[in-house]
Parts: structure tokens; sequence; C-alpha cells
């Protein structure tokens, strides 16, 4: 069976087209994005710009063209963050899906978390033991932790690395002048305060193995001497808490027009690392976790494996 996701996020609009079938490995078969940095295009009020609506029609619809092309059988569309806060959210999903026909369902942070959790704990197999799952996406951190598929505690706080870059950090993408000391150890501080109830709850339920997933995580870990993405899928990648603390002191003093430079580090997201890798250093810290595995799955697998799951169900 071919199934289609289409991941309206924060930052990028991606499609991702696998071949698979309930009990089997989802091999991709196609892969594409738009980046539209919806976030960034909340307006004063709350609501998505005209011209960020305008923009997610003409992804949507040139994603809904390529699942076409591509004959698959079920498109699975989702929102994130970014169009779950917007003020307007209602509005913006029934244009999309009158211009479209692709109905795009909001999902929760706790089920981003939920998603996510999955998708790690399908990877990693029974054998890891008690999971505990970090996400950093570009609106929102998610953590979970559990034994079974479905997390004991699955959260989402407001601490993605391009909401903390705008309101926190006040970073111009192309600016020559980093973030002051001061003013990255104010975001420390915040982060630390709304991660503190829910490192409480995920340390009452414990965890085997720390694993963390996204983009923010993997760059992070490539700067901090992880193998690259050319190594493969299947390359053993982590994290360790000495390695991003070396990471985040010299990123620090680097200006955010010129992080893109750095080996590893996306041109469209370089400028949300910074803040990406504060938000990591601290849930390091604060559940005390030397290292962390990471996962190559995430949200667009988790939401497939539960759909393949739901379909042999019925």
């Amino acid at each position: 069976m071919r199934l289609g996701v289409l991941d309206v996020g924060s930052n990028t609009v991606h499609l991702l087209v696998v071949d698979g079938h309930h009990g089997a490995h989802p091999w991709p078969a196609h892969s594409e994005k738009v980046v539209l940095r919806l976030a960034e295009q909340i307006g004063p009020d709350g609501a998505l710009t005209e011209a960020g609506a305008d923009s997610l029609v003409k992804a949507v619809s040139m994603a809904r063209t390529a699942a076409d092309g591509l004959d698959v059988d079920d498109l699975l569309a989702f929102a994130t963050s970014a169009v779950r806060e917007a003020t307007n959210a209602g509005e913006v999903l029934a244009r999309v899906r009158d211009e479209t026909g692709v109905r795009l369902a909001v999902l929760s942070g706790a089920d981003e978390a939920r998603m996510t959790f999955l998708a790690v704990r399908r990877w990693f197999g029974w054998s890891a033991g008690r999971l505990l799952v970090a996400d950093i996406g570009g609106g929102s951190l998610e953590l979970a932790a559990g034994i079974d598929e479905d997390p004991g505690v699955a959260a989402s706080l407001p601490l993605g690395a391009g909401r903390l870059s705008r309101e926190r950090l006040r970073i111009d993408p192309a600016g020559t002048v980093p973030p002051s000391a001061g003013t990255v150890d104010e975001l420390r501080e915040y982060v630390d305060s709304l991660l503190d109830p829910v490192a409480k709850q995920l340390t009452e339920v414990g965890w085997d193995r720390a694993v963390a997933t996204s983009k923010t995580f993997r760059m992070l870990a490539r700067l901090a001497g992880a193998a690259p993405s050319g190594a493969g899928l299947w390359a053993r990648r982590r994290l360790t808490r000495t390695g991003l603390r070396q990471v985040l002191g010299f990123i620090r003093h680097i200006p955010p027009g010129q992080l893109h430079e750095l080996e590893g580090v996306s041109t469209g997201r370089a400028h949300q690392l910074l803040a990406g890798a504060v938000v990591a250093e601290a849930v390091m810290r604060r559940l005390d976790v030397d290292h962390l595995h990471i996962c190559p799955w995430a949200l667009r697998e988790g939401v497939i494996l539960r759909r393949l799951d739901q379909l042999t169900a019925n």
C-alpha cells in the first residue's frame, strides 16, 4: 500500500510517500518539502496572515498534485503548532479544504508526542525497555516516556527552536551580532521554568534509554561529532551532554547569519540552532541524561504506523 503523509509544520510543509503494510518497514518512495516558516507569518493579532494562508494553500495544492501523480492510496494530512495556535485556524483550514480538497487534521501537542513516541518505540523495539523521547520542533518541544507503544506521559511545551529564536532571543536570521550572554541566560531560566513540572512527571515514569528525534537534535549531534547523513539511515548516532555543552559554548558566539556555514547545519534552520541547543541542554540537564540516542523516525513515521495499524484492525 502506498501512503502519503503531509506534515504542515512551523517551518516546512513536507510530503512523505512510503510503501508499506502492517508489520513491515515503511520504505520511503518520495519526499519533498517547501519552506514556508508559517510561524513567522502570524500577525500581532495571532492570526495567520493572508500571505501566509496563500502560501499554505499553494504548498498543499502542489503536494496534493504530487501525491496524485505518485498514485498514493491514502493521504494523511495534518498540521501542528503554527496552524493549531493561529486565531483564524478554522478559516484557514476551511480554505485549504475548499481550494485543494485536502482536509488538514490539527494534532494536539500531546498527540504529537504520542505519535513520535510510537515511531521511536517501533524503531528501537521492545528490547530498549522504557523509553524517554524528546523532539524539538519549530514551535514546540514534545516529551514522552513509557514502556508501551502509548507513553505513560506525553507532554508538549511552547519551547520550539523557531518560537524561542523570535520571541526570546529576537534573532535576525541574517544578523551579524550573536545574542548577548544575558539574553541567553534569561532564555535558559525561562526554559527551565517550563520544564520543571514535566521533568518531575517523566522522572516518576522513568526510562532505560533516552532518545532524541528532529532536525534540531540531528544538527546538534552532527556538530558534536555524530556520523553525517551520508553515512545512511542505519548509522548509530548519539548526542552526549558533554558534546552538547561544547557545541553550545561555541555557537553562542557565532553571528546568526554565519551559522549555516557549519557542516551539517541546514540553511533554513541555522538561525534557530542556538535556541534549540539551549532547549536540548536544559532537557538533558533537568532529566540528568548523559547521552541521547538519535532516532531517524519521528512524527511522520508515527502517523504512518498508526494508520497501518488502523487499516489492519478494520
